[in-house]
């Protein structure tokens, strides 16, 4: 069963999650049986039980709260951003969904009058591309209702976005990223698309890896 918590993560992240969820929670009431930590696979459940009246206002002194952000320790792959290599590291408060993609530039030249012994194109050379990567994800204000200045979370807003509009390459890291050898990456495109909650701010990042090349070769004497 999903519950209304789930279900906003579902609309937030896509039809897509609602199978992770199921799974995850599947998985985490499985290990719990034997006693071992629960993985948090996603930001998804709130363990503060609140009791709210019917038809009484919510406020910032009466209201229900989130986490501020979940620690770094307890997401599974954790994501954060530095300007410099060795740079103070800014870590995504909650854990997004990272998509890569990338694949091979190949230079295909078509030969007349092939015959039945040569079959399609000739691949004369070919080049790695770069690696495409897609991060999703959600910022969450502590108050879930009421004022703008309290429920929206500005300040992890203000800080994702100075990382945004950075005019270089960010230092990135995150598991999966660093067994394919990224460390660096540029930002291409990024949306922050209208979102249900008033505490709760979806966004897409569009990230492309980036490596340094010495174009300089010396030549032996």
């Amino acid at each position: 069963m999903l519950d209304n918590q789930d279900i906003l993560f579902a609309s937030l992240m896509g039809s897509r999650a609602v199978t992770l969820i199921q799974n995850a929670n599947v998985v985490n009431n499985e290990l719990a049986k034997h006693v071992l930590p629960v993985i948090p696979f996603l930001p998804l459940k709130n363990n503060t039980n609140v009791a709210v009246e019917r038809g009484r206002a919510i406020n910032v002194n009466d209201n229900w709260t989130t986490p501020n952000a979940i620690d770094q320790q307890k997401q599974f792959f954790p994501l954060s951003f530095s300007f410099k290599e060795k740079g103070v590291r800014w870590v995504f408060p909650y854990e997004p969904m990272i998509n890569i993609s990338s694949g091979n530039n190949i230079v295909k030249r078509n030969v007349a009058k092939q015959g039945e012994n040569l079959i399609g194109t000739i691949k004369e050379r070919w080049s790695r591309k770069d690696f495409d990567i897609t991060v999703t994800g959600v910022l969450i204000g502590s108050i879930m209702q009421g004022k703008p200045e309290d429920c929206f979370p500005k300040d992890q807003f203000v800080q994702l976005f100075n990382f945004l509009k950075h005019s270089k390459e960010l230092y990135v890291y995150s598991h999966p990223l660093e067994l394919l050898g990224i460390t660096k990456v540029v930002i291409e495109d990024y949306s922050f698309p209208f979102t249900k909650g008033e505490n709760v701010q979806a966004y897409e990042l569009k990230l492309v890896s980036d490596f340094s090349y010495d174009l300089l070769i010396k030549e032996k004497v």
